[in-house]
């Protein structure tokens, strides 16, 4: 989804924060959507290796704070980001256990109501007001699960 729609909503969005749409960061953009799963900052060192580490996480947390931008945990020491769900849309992940790879998935409209409703039930018997949901599915992918070539 990298076309003028998607870089006015992001000027717009970095504008109420008091941010402008620098080149850095529609790099950071474009790489994020033409990516299509959560990367980390040694991804985005692979991908785009002309912008230095550091002003790539630079351009991350000021994208995160306007609200392009989430943070997605994996299951090693590395964040992972991907453009916000309100950008793109609504999905969960498969997030392996040993590598730490995360996987978008977008689960059928039967499976997403079936979801709210049972969600919605479990926070209001604890008083709870329920706005949205993230599913992380922990496991391992297909790589690790492969059988290791003996040496």
């Amino acid at each position: 989804m990298v076309n003028d729609s998607l870089h006015g909503l992001v000027e717009q969005r970095l504008r109420q924060v008091c941010q402008r749409y620098t080149n850095g960061r529609r790099e950071v953009v474009e790489l994020l959507a033409r990516a299509g799963y959560p990367v980390s900052i040694g991804d985005i060192a692979e991908l785009a290796p002309r912008l230095p580490r550091s002003s790539a996480y630079r351009h991350l947390v000021n994208l995160q704070q306007a609200g392009v931008v989430r943070r997605v945990s994996g299951n090693d020491e590395f964040s992972r980001f991907e453009l916000a769900e309100e950008i793109t849309e609504h999905h969960h992940h498969l997030v392996c256990t040993h590598c730490g790879k995360v996987i978008d998935v977008t689960p059928t409209k039967a499976f997403e109501e079936a979801m709210n409703k049972y969600l919605a039930s479990l926070a209001a018997s604890h008083g709870f007001a329920s706005d949205d949901h993230r599913l992380d599915i922990l496991g391992s992918c297909s790589t690790c699960r492969a059988p290791q070539p003996q040496l």
